[in-house]
């Protein structure tokens, strides 16, 4: 293939063009690199060397030198509410919003900034108008967010469900669980306001958005046990082993005391047997273990831990086997039975308590609702060493 005399001339030409752009550019970078303060690089290599203090302090004198950086502003903010300094973040948030001449993007930016410094001010009040502000614009997401979390912190459930559904992603399985636990927690106003129907329909509408929801099913029972319905609440306990059976255990005492009541003492006995056969659990092994020794006595108690402790061998099952046995025990060996047990005892505290499947957060109480991670249904009634023989 030749080439034509006239490419010859034009490839110089198109290679000299790249040159001189190339050393536009250059010589505009240097300009521009220049033109800011040398405090804004000083502040660059603290934040970089992890020295958020200094860094603080040297972007300061940087926005002194230069006031219209906008950018070096919202750097500053950001760190001042790291620090914890929140009437500094929103000091310069508040002065960015009142400047002439920003753009619609960056004016959007310092609201959704100085929000975040009111949220973590515990101004809520404040934040909340804020995030009202943003809704409907580029920043609506962001502002969804925000105020469902201020609205959970305040227990406006009613509100979080309209943000909630508000959602783009609202259909998600997690936000499915989330609404239906705002309907559970408004249902539960309503039973302590002594509206059993109201409280009905939320529950219902619950488990018509999540139809796992086992707080629903297990406010229901109780709701029918409240009336005297035991039978409608050993119903809808019962589904429990199909939404979650690691659940059981939150409802073992109360399904009990109902079957006691109607005068079905053997087939509640037989029931709660036959779900610790299925499903081990600590907390259902403790609730049986209580039915046993109230209605049976200490040797049918033992008798049942010995069992399951072959079957599931754990240190707390190992400490309630000892409570059994000291009550079985001849006077003169309970001594040393109780020695014995305590110092398990000492032991097992540490691992007899709940975790959070998401952010690993341990406590000794159940909550609906993690307090390190928020998130809900996250953390299941299951004692630490039952996570940690399934691992």
């Amino acid at each position: 293939m030749e080439i034509e005399l006239w490419w010859l001339l034009v490839l110089p030409v198109f290679f000299a063009f790249g040159w001189v752009a190339a050393r536009i550019d250059i010589k505009h970078l240097l300009q521009e690199s220049r033109a800011l303060p040398r405090s804004y690089f000083k502040g660059l290599n603290f934040l970089l060397n992890e020295q958020p203090d200094q860094a603080i302090e040297a972007f300061i004198e940087a926005a002194r030198v230069d006031p219209e950086t906008i950018e070096l502003h919202f750097a500053l903010g950001n760190l001042f509410r790291r620090r914890g300094e929140t009437d500094r973040a929103i000091r310069v948030h508040q002065n960015l919003i009142d400047r002439d001449g920003l753009t619609q993007a960056q004016r959007l930016h310092a609201l959704a900034e100085l929000g975040q410094d009111y949220l973590k001010a515990g101004l809520l009040d404040r934040a909340e108008e804020i995030f009202i502000k943003l809704r409907d614009t580029e920043r609506n997401e962001e502002a969804l967010k925000n105020l469902l979390e201020i609205y959970q912190q305040e227990k406006e459930w009613a509100k979080a469900i309209v943000v909630a559904e508000a959602m783009p992603n609202h259909s998600d399985h997690l936000w499915q669980k989330a609404i239906a636990e705002f309907r559970c927690e408004l249902a539960s106003g309503e039973l302590l306001a002594g509206n059993p129907e109201r409280a009905r329909e939320l529950l219902d509408a619950a488990l018509a958005v999540n139809r796992k929801c086992v707080r629903a099913t297990l406010l229901l029972g109780e709701l029918a046990a409240k009336v005297g319905a035991g039978e409608t609440a050993i119903e809808h306990w019962k589904r429990v082993e199909q939404q979650n059976p690691v659940y059981l255990a939150l409802i073992a005492e109360k399904l009990m005391a109902v079957h006691v009541s109607i005068g079905r003492l053997e087939q509640g006995r037989e029931l709660l047997r036959s779900w610790l056969e299925r499903h081990p659990s600590l907390d259902l092994l403790d609730a049986v273990f209580r039915i046993e020794l109230d209605n049976d006595g200490p040797e049918a108690a033992y008798a049942l831990v010995r069992e399951e402790l072959r079957r599931n061998p754990t240190l707390l099952g190992l400490d309630k086997l000892l409570e059994a046995q000291i009550l079985v025990a001849p006077v003169e060996k309970r001594a040393d039975l109780e020695l014995i047990k305590n110092l398990i005892h000492n032991h097992t505290r540490r691992v007899a308590r709940y975790r959070c499947d998401a952010c690993g957060f341990k406590a000794r109480q159940f909550y609906w609702r993690c307090p390190g991670c928020g998130g809900w249904e996250t953390y299941p009634p299951r004692r630490t060493e039952e996570f940690d023989i399934t691992l």
